[in-house]
């Protein structure tokens, strides 16, 4: 997994174009304050590992949100981290685990819609943890 991970004072996401036709048709725009947006690159290998990248993936999007001081996370998926993808369902199946875990610990979440191109807006602050990425 890929992950880049990136403190928004403000984010905002608008869907563009369908790329997985098995994705449910749907039109939809959010735009979320002061929040951790995690570019999540799921690839073919972390199938094998299942719950170990699960459980990275939050720990890491859990440390950088407390050190942004924020509740609110974002999972997207990002498919150009890495040339490794994993298939749609597997991603969609990464991001709904994470998305309950992190809910259950008290995390305001949002999840972008697998399966589209977005029309996106990013405003993020300078400053050294403000952008971070990983790769396990």
């Amino acid at each position: 997994m890929k992950l880049l991970m990136i403190y928004a004072d403000s984010f905002g996401y608008k869907t563009a174009v369908k790329n997985w036709e098995l994705a449910e048709d749907i039109s939809t725009a959010d735009h979320i304050e002061k929040a951790i947006v995690g570019f999540i690159q799921v690839e073919m290998e972390d199938k094998e590992n299942a719950n170990k990248v699960i459980t990275k993936l939050i720990k890491n999007l859990k440390w950088l949100a407390g050190k942004n001081n924020t509740q609110k996370i974002v999972l997207h998926s990002f498919a150009h981290l890495s040339d490794s993808k994993a298939e749609p369902e597997f991603i969609f199946e990464i991001l709904s685990n994470a998305e309950k875990r992190l809910t259950n610990a008290g995390y305001e979440v949002y999840k972008t819609p697998v399966g589209y191109f977005f029309d996106l807006e990013i405003k993020a602050p300078g400053f050294s943890l403000a952008r971070v990425f990983k790769n396990f």
